[in-house]
């Protein structure tokens, strides 16, 4: 499993457990979240707190869920960035996309 996850106020918060998010573990990454989605939760909180290093197989995996949430009338809100995945978020325009907050908290508030 990549992702662990627990309710919280009502939003999903799945944290991955991964050091490198990669094309090796992309496709799973988008087939857990798009359960996630399928199983009817509306607003998930992607954790990227232990991730050091994400490349653009991993974030197409991501955009993918957000369409799905999206088309479900859902949301994904991302947390946990170190400075430069928030850099390469920026690079690719994903903070144009998503709404991405510092913690965990800041995003269930809405900060």
């Amino acid at each position: 499993m990549i992702l662990r996850t627990h309710l919280l106020n009502n939003a999903l918060i799945a944290d991955i457990q991964l050091k490198e998010a990669n094309l090796a573990n992309a496709e799973q990454f988008k087939s857990e979240l798009m359960s996630l989605i399928n199983k009817g939760n509306k607003y998930v909180i992607v954790n990227f707190e232990q991730v050091i290093y994400v490349d653009s197989s991993f974030l197409g995996a991501l955009v993918s869920a957000l369409k799905l949430a999206m088309n479900n009338r859902g949301d994904i809100a991302v947390v946990g960035l170190n400075n430069d995945i928030r850099s390469l978020f920026q690079l690719v325009r994903l903070d144009k996309v998503f709404r991405i907050y510092t913690n965990t908290q800041e995003a269930l508030t809405g900060a």
